[in-house]
């Protein structure tokens, strides 16, 4: 006898990205060319430095036990100081750092701890489809924010005053954005911040593929 899904997969469909590369296998083995613009995988190696201090470090004896649950410090602390050099944004290493294994990870974490059956949340269209994907699986609602393509990207303001907020509980947005490539001006950041008076959401900003 089959053993049912739970409800929650229910309506989960296989990743956009996970389709579009088994069609892209099915292009090339056609004989096909085909460049691959679509998840911004690298296309070239690490230098040669980077390969180096990776063999050395992958022959001590101390490098092969389970990695620590919020990640070394140095590294931490090295992302610190990237985000302190880069954008002059002050972060703590020790509290408000989290190495993950992707922005994916990420997303269904934030999603599993704070969204609760019936919650509702802003998800950018087009946009990073996990997103919704993650929503879904949380059991909260996704509402779609179509956004301006022919400006700048940015969402149509007007939602903020024909749209009831008391029920969403994140606002998801992501620059340099996917897929149309707009970036954030600080106008726009401003807009986003605006909230209307007694709205209470977690606007969480994914910046994807800019290191």
């Amino acid at each position: 006898m089959a053993i049912e899904a739970s409800n929650r997969l229910q309506g989960v469909e296989e990743y956009y990205f996970s389709l579009k590369l088994k069609e892209i296998a099915q292009l090339r083995a056609s004989g096909k060319t085909i460049i691959n613009l679509g998840i911004g995988s690298p296309d070239l190696a690490p230098d040669d430095s980077v390969i180096h201090v990776l063999s050395q470090q992958s022959a001590r004896p101390d490098m092969h036990a389970y990695q620590s649950y919020i990640g070394l410090p140095a590294l931490r602390e090295g992302w610190a100081s990237f985000y302190r050099n880069w954008y002059q944004v002050e972060l703590d290493s020790q509290e408000e750092i989290l190495p993950l294994t992707g922005s994916k990870e990420g997303i269904m974490h934030l999603s599993m701890a704070f969204i609760n059956a019936g919650d509702e949340v802003l998800v950018p269209n087009p946009g990073y489809p996990t997103y919704a994907s993650a929503t879904r699986l949380a059991g909260g609602w996704s509402g779609l924010m179509n956004w301006m393509l022919q400006t700048t990207g940015c969402p149509i303001w007007k939602l903020w005053a024909t749209q009831d907020l008391s029920k969403v509980k994140i606002m998801w947005i992501n620059y340099p954005h996917m897929p149309t490539g707009a970036l954030a001006t600080p106008t726009f950041l401003m807009h986003v911040s605006g909230l209307p008076a007694n709205t209470t959401l977690f606007l969480h900003m994914t910046i994807l593929t800019v290191l």
